[in-house]
């Protein structure tokens, strides 16, 4: 949660949803254990801060009570949690808005302290706007914590002056100051900073003028004088002083982000660097980073190379941005020989922007300085680096997307005063490459579209961001002349390559460039374009910017064929892109079909890895190939199929295999039969409503003899639809010789027998699939035996040997990223230690996998994480907090065959719950629901749960001896060391003899499903 209390007392949950805490008294005391939030807060102190020094009789038993319903009302999102001596909030200091003002100013002070002004100014800015209006205006006894919350809100603005001041700020922090003044006439500080600000913006007389109304105050007030510091700057500015203002441009927003950046330039040029080059795309933000890197530096002038058209006149633009001028009687010289004299001995950082364009005059110009000049130091901006001894390139690269929403926010606000955070904005910023100038002249767009208009029409971003800040220099007053201006410094090869690149979606190697680009040894135009920053190159791949892309496709005829945003349809005749996007469709195929057995043995990692990073090249061929060639587009889909399933993104492609089903009719083309059953599998949304398809695909999947060459049909098509509904023959007969496919059939037959009860048969399917995917080298596959092969060993009571056994499988499923068997992994993990009686550990366990499972779009097992993470509240007696995570549990669960099982476990534990509670009626009438859906299940493992659930409400020991046997007859077996079940079986025993405990439990192991379901 997050608490504010600078100002009206403010309490949000995780997603922003307000709570009310209640009426005053409540209020107020949230507010006084706000104050020492995850710390204890002593009775006596709680009382006084309720009820003042003369507390009235009872005082004590009313904060009982209004800890009791405060408890309610914060629950289940924050706990107060009783100690020795009072109370203590159970939240970390962070989500308190006082306790997160009080450490960004003092990291802030410290920054400030070191020098480094610009961080300083960004921590106070952050921590001054936690302030709302006055402190714990619910709490007004606690005069000593308002009056401290006060000074220090004083102090960090007084900082955060100071720091903007540093930075060259003046007269736009006169208003500020006169009202800080107005608030504190006694601060000296203030009038100290209102007198440089003035002076910094050519008002020395004002400046004076104040000294004097800070000298009266101080008499009248005090009867003192002012200090030593506050008359030495009296007399510094009297002799005509101060600190020289910088040569920088004034900035009108504030700067957002690349900390980074900052902080590598700043080390730089204190380490003794010369030239420093910054680099990057158009639109990057590189004028504003030199500026705010600048701005920490004493003796700095600026020079603007953008409106030069002749690189002879850079020495002539360096010296009138020094203000060197020509008098009527020096003798004509060369401008250059008068630069290097100007600058001869002088200490200066010379900020070159804008070198692109005439980049060599500029290296020349730039090597002329650095080689006469010791005292000199170039910070340089430009597209291309210059190429001199001793340059180092501090690439800026797009914004990050935290730093870029940021951006986008603040930017936003400037134009719509209050516009919050919106689900929309991450997808604007990413889809604008996170280029600041891009992402700002979005959010000036805010004054007129909202943010789904906005997001929905940057498809057209260059006609959208077109109305930029007229006081900027044309070129980047819209997105289509910031790319304009690097498009023209290319030469004509470049352009043309740069154009067929259009046709990759998410990067290229060289490899594909050279296969697909038609360009015989591309890597010379490739190095250009990326030291002219049109290119990206990292790890061997070649990366266009979005924005950069969709201009550069409009110069290539038939460019809505181009990409990720391509036109499906067909064009209505052949277009000069038409044989490169088929050159790239089938280079990709290619790529897939060569992946495809690999990813089911020793290679699968470095194979997994080369298809992720082709994932938007892979899904642009097959978008290309789905209304153009249907069975080149299934022959693609197929391979891409299990590569989708390992990686969890199987889901996210279930409109394509739709649509792709769509054009190819309803029975599958010749050859392609298992394409076309993987395509349907692909189709299926997972709520049990397309049964025609199904069946459709059934069919030819029956037909269909083998052996499989895309085997794991199998373990998908009983993932989708449930266990394999053909003879085991028939299974057989498609995995053929395949060890991979028959270790495959073994797993199936492991859980087929584990469901039937049969766990000693199932464990020895399990260790002979293990055998066979380890000949393999499949990780997948291991993990997948090692799953069950840990809760045997567990059931077995031995705890430590599936521990060993799962976290080896953890190890195989993180090297792969499978998000999905990752979380089932870790959900049986939790449940070994929770099992050991480990509830803290077993929930984290539980709430990873439920994250895994949202993120891959997997609501059955983030519901199977979340009735976990009930059990484990409940075992640990927090029965509130487990109800709400079956509740919401139960929600999640999705309409399809293996959703039964967890339904029927989130009734049990609401049942075990209210059992817990005290309330057996509602504990009967739970377990009774999850009885009657028990038997729909796939096997009787949640019959057997159901029976154990029963036991622990029977009405005699006997009948529970009866339910114990009956489960352990239905599992097949016993599970050891259950701390749901072990304590039934205690009291069992000890309220019987134990011939009748075994007569009653040997009866229970005789009685079939049906018998479990009627009791």
């Amino acid at each position: 949660m997050r608490f504010g209390i600078l100002g009206p007392l403010d309490v949000r949950t995780d997603d922003g949803t307000p709570l009310d805490p209640g009426g005053p008294r409540p209020r107020a005391l949230l507010s006084l254990l706000l104050l020492d939030a995850g710390h204890p807060v002593s009775t006596q102190r709680l009382i006084e801060g309720l009820y003042g020094a003369e507390a009235p009789a009872g005082a004590a038993n009313a904060l009982q009570s209004q800890i009791s319903r405060l408890r309610r009302r914060l629950a289940p999102h924050a706990e107060i949690e009783a100690v020795a001596a009072g109370y203590r909030l159970a939240a970390p200091s962070d989500s308190v808005d006082a306790h997160r003002f009080e450490q960004l100013s003092r990291d802030g002070r410290a920054a400030l302290a070191a020098g480094d002004h610009t961080r300083a100014a960004m921590l106070l800015r952050e921590a001054l706007a936690l302030w709302r209006g006055p402190a714990l205006p619910d709490l007004p006894d606690a005069h000593a914590d308002t009056m401290r919350l006060a000074e220090l809100g004083l102090a960090a603005a007084a900082d955060r002056i100071e720091a903007d001041l540093a930075l060259g700020g003046g007269p736009e922090l006169v208003p500020e100051l006169r009202a800080l003044l107005a608030e504190h006439p006694l601060s000296e500080r203030l009038y100290g900073q209102l007198m440089r600000a003035l002076h910094a913006g050519g008002r020395p007389a004002e400046a004076l003028g104040v000294y004097e109304q800070a000298r009266r105050t101080l008499a009248d007030e005090l009867g003192a004088d002012p200090s030593p510091e506050l008359a030495a700057l009296h007399l510094e500015l009297l002799r005509g002083g101060g600190s020289e203002r910088q040569r920088l441009p004034v900035q009108l927003t504030r700067f957002v982000g690349r900390e980074s950046e900052l902080d590598r330039i700043a080390s730089l040029l204190a380490q003794g660097t010369r030239l420093v080059t910054l680099t990057g795309p158009g639109g990057a933000g590189k004028t504003r980073l030199a500026i705010e890197a600048a701005g920490q530096h004493a003796g700095v002038c600026f020079v603007e190379l953008a409106p030069l058209t002749d690189g002879a006149q850079i020495p002539y633009a360096v010296l009138t941005a020094l203000g060197v001028r020509e008098g009527l009687r020096t003798p004509a010289t060369d401008s250059t020989d008068r630069l290097l004299a100007a600058l001869e001995d002088r200490e200066l950082l010379l900020v070159l922007d804008n070198c692109e364009h005439l980049v060599e005059e500029a290296a020349r110009t730039v090597s002329l300085l650095l080689g006469t000049c010791p005292g000199v130091r170039v910070l340089a901006t430009s597209r291309e680096s210059l190429q001199i001894t001793g340059e180092v390139l501090v690439p800026v690269p797009p914004l990050p997307p935290e730093p870029a929403e940021r951006l986008f926010l603040d930017r936003a606000r400037a134009v719509r005063p209050g516009f919050e955070a919106h689900a929309r904005v991450p997808g604007i910023c990413a889809a604008l490459d996170g280029l600041p100038l891009a992402i700002e002249l979005a959010a000036a767009r805010l004054r007129t579209l909202t943010p789904d208009e906005l997001a929905d029409r940057l498809d057209d971003r260059f006609r959208l961001l077109s109305r930029g800040d007229r006081s900027k220099a044309p070129r980047h007053r819209t997105l289509r002349a910031v790319v304009e201006w690097s498009w023209d410094l290319l030469d004509e090869e470049e352009q043309e390559l740069a154009r067929r690149l259009t046709v990759f979606s998410g990067g290229a190697t060289l490899e594909a460039v050279e296969a697909i680009c038609g360009l015989p040894y591309p890597e010379d135009v490739l190095a250009s374009l990326v030291e002219k920053s049109f290119l990206e190159v990292s790890a061997g791949r070649y990366r266009m910017l979005e924005t950069i892309r969709a201009f550069a496709a409009e110069g290539l005829e038939g460019a809505g064929d181009v990409g990720a945003a391509a036109d499906p349809r067909p064009a209505r005749g052949p277009t000069p892109t038409a044989p490169l996007k088929t050159a790239h469709a089938s280079y990709f195929l290619r790529l897939a079909e060569e992946a495809e057995p690999h990813l089911r043995g020793g290679g699968q990692l470095a194979w997994l890895d080369r298809l992720a990073a082709e994932q938007g090249n892979l899904d642009a061929a097959l978008r290309y190939l789905m209304h153009r060639d249907t069975h080149r587009a299934l022959r693609l889909m197929g391979p891409l199929s299990w590569f989708w399933r390992l990686r969890g993104v199987h889901g996210e492609r279930v409109a394509t295999a739709r649509e792709l089903l769509g054009e190819v009719g309803d029975a599958p083309p010749p050859g392609l039969e298992e394409e076309y059953v993987l395509c349907v599998i692909n189709a299926l949304s997972g709520t049990g409503d397309e049964p025609e398809l199904v069946a459709r695909a059934a069919a030819v999947l029956h037909a269909y003899r083998g052996p499989l060459r895309l085997p794991y049909i199998l373990v998908m098509w009983a993932v989708a639809t449930g266990p394999w509904p053909d003879t085991e023959a028939h299974a057989l007969a498609l995995a053929g010789d395949s060890r991979w496919a028959r270790a495959l059939l073994d797993v199936g037959l492991g859980f087929r027998t584990q469901f039937e009860g049969r766990p000693a048969e199932a464990e020895q399917y399990f260790s002979r699939a293990l055998a066979g995917f380890r000949v393999t080298g499949d990780r997948w596959g291991q993990a997948n035996c090692l799953d069950p092969l840990g809760m045997c060993a567990h059931a077995r009571g031995d705890s430590e040997r599936a521990l060993e056994l799962l976290d080896e499988g953890l190890s195989y499923t993180r090297e792969l990223a499978a998000p999905e068997e990752t979380a089932d992994l870790l959900r049986t993990r939790a449940t070994v230690l929770m099992h050991k009686g480990d509830t803290t550990a077993a929930a984290a366990h539980f709430e990873e996998a439920m994250a895994l499972a949202r993120g891959a779009g997997l609501p059955d097992k983030a519901a199977a994480a979340r009735r976990g993470l009930g059990d484990a509240a409940r075992l640990s007696g927090d029965t509130a907090r487990a109800r709400v995570h079956y509740e919401n549990a139960l929600q999640e669960c999705a309409a399809n065959w293996f959703s039964v099982g967890e339904t029927v476990r989130c009734l049990l534990g609401l049942g075990r719950t209210a059992a817990a509670e005290g309330d057996t009626d509602e504990a009967l009438d739970w377990f009774r629901q999850a009885a009657e859906l028990a038997v729909e299940g796939p096997g009787d493992l949640e019959l057997a749960d159901t029976a154990e659930a029963l036991a622990s409400t029977a009405g005699s020991p006997e009948r529970a001896a009866v339910l114990l046997g009956a489960a352990t007859g239905l599992r097949g077996g016993r599970i050891e060391n259950n701390p749901d079940v072990a304590p039934v079986e205690a009291k069992a025993r000890a309220n019987l003899s134990p011939e009748a405990f075994e007569q009653s439990f040997e009866q229970g192991r005789k009685l079939r499903s049906a018998a479990i379901s009627e009791r």
